[in-house]
């Protein structure tokens, strides 16, 4: 009889417990299951030239892959600064995701082309491998292929600033990048 009293504060204090838990818990970090492992292996058509590239491509120095697709808005949101970044000299690889290629060349030709390969991916098989939620998400690889950090959203310069700037110091400094969204 006793222990039937105790029963609703054990559940009071369990279900308080677990709401501030979930609480604590950043809804925006998504886990990284490749994080500090080799981009997966790939053979897929470059979408420019239409040449079979593979994941050797990707190394030599530390460089974004940019996961993006011409059906997301924030892809266009962020393109201007990646734009802006690849004037710069940083190293950008698209990863054309579940996308149609004559589209995205088009797409390409009328804002520009921030990227030094682009990867099709039709049918998100390398997406999969990769561990990709959607579009856009960009990845840092060092000089060796390694992803040493991913970003989930649109890339802007105080994302860049705050999570990209020590493996590219020289952009996070630049004044002449405008913010995402604004105009070459």
């Amino acid at each position: 009889m006793r222990v039937k009293k105790f029963i609703p504060l054990f559940a009071f204090v369990l279900l308080t417990g677990l709401l501030f838990r979930g609480l604590s818990i950043d809804p925006t970090a998504l886990p990284a299951a490749r994080l500090g492992q080799p981009f997966p292996p790939f053979a897929q058509p470059e979408l420019l030239s239409g040449d079979e590239i593979s994941d050797a491509a990707l190394t030599s120095k530390p460089a974004l892959v940019n996961v993006w697709a011409t059906w997301c808005y924030s892809c266009r949101v962020e393109h201007p600064y990646l734009l802006s970044l690849a004037e710069q000299g940083i190293p950008i690889y698209g990863l054309n995701y579940k996308d149609d290629s004559a589209k995205a060349r088009d797409w390409l030709e009328q804002l520009g082309d921030p990227y030094r390969l682009n990867i099709v991916d039709v049918e998100g098989s390398v997406g999969l491998d990769l561990g990709v939620y959607g579009a856009p998400e960009t990845y840092v690889l060092d000089a060796d292929g390694y992803i040493v950090h991913r970003h989930v959203g649109v890339l802007d310069e105080g994302v860049f600033t705050r999570d990209f700037s020590r493996w590219f110091p020289v952009a996070a400094t630049s004044e002449s990048m405008p913010a995402a969204g604004g105009r070459l």
